[in-house]
């Protein structure tokens, strides 16, 4: 029950947004038209023409702009066409280009990236620490002993331990799904 009213709650914020859209562009015609009739000089022309892109770069798509998206995947209950509503109402009142897309498929993919590499150092390492010999110094005692001489130490366990781990975040990396919102 509580998903359903944080899903209604949302939808109104959604609305609400949608509406301070439209006062917006209310806003900018009756600008456009103050501007249309007075005659201004091109210093102050250039003036207002700089705080305008200035106000616009600041309100940049970010990457707290792509979360309002994640909305939608929160809300089971809705039918197809209510979440074609808030769909269009969120591409309504947020904007995004290009480069803001792009960046931030590039920062997942880079993520993605440094996980990889990062199962795969631990897997190189645990599988190092069983196949070269270490020193008797640091060599902790034998759980298992195959002969004499050999057997399973405590250090190779310990190095299995971390190629699992160094497995669980390669497989983990390549199969990232998120389903921290639900």
């Amino acid at each position: 029950m509580k998903t359903q009213s944080d899903g209604k709650d949302r939808i109104e914020h959604l609305r609400t947004a949608a509406e301070k859209q439209n006062a917006i562009e209310e806003k900018l015609d009756e600008l456009i038209n103050l501007l249309a009739e007075n005659d201004f000089d091109s210093e102050t022309v250039k003036q207002y023409q700089h705080k305008l892109n200035a106000a616009f770069e600041n309100k940049m798509a970010t990457a707290e702009d792509l979360k309002a998206f994640k909305v939608i995947d929160t809300i089971t209950d809705a039918s197809r066409e209510e979440l074609l509503d808030e769909f269009s109402t969120l591409l309504e009142s947020h904007s995004f280009d290009s480069k803001t897309s792009t960046k931030y498929l590039k920062a997942e993919r880079s993520n993605k990236l440094i996980m990889m590499i990062i199962g795969i150092i631990m897997i190189t390492l645990g599988f190092a620490m069983i196949i070269m010999p270490a020193p008797p110094y640091f060599e902790m005692f034998t759980i298992f002993y195959f002969n004499q001489d050999d057997g399973v130490t405590l250090m190779d366990l310990i190095s299995l331990v971390i190629v699992f781990a160094g497995i669980y975040v390669l497989v983990r990396s390549m199969y990232n799904k998120n389903h921290k919102s639900r």
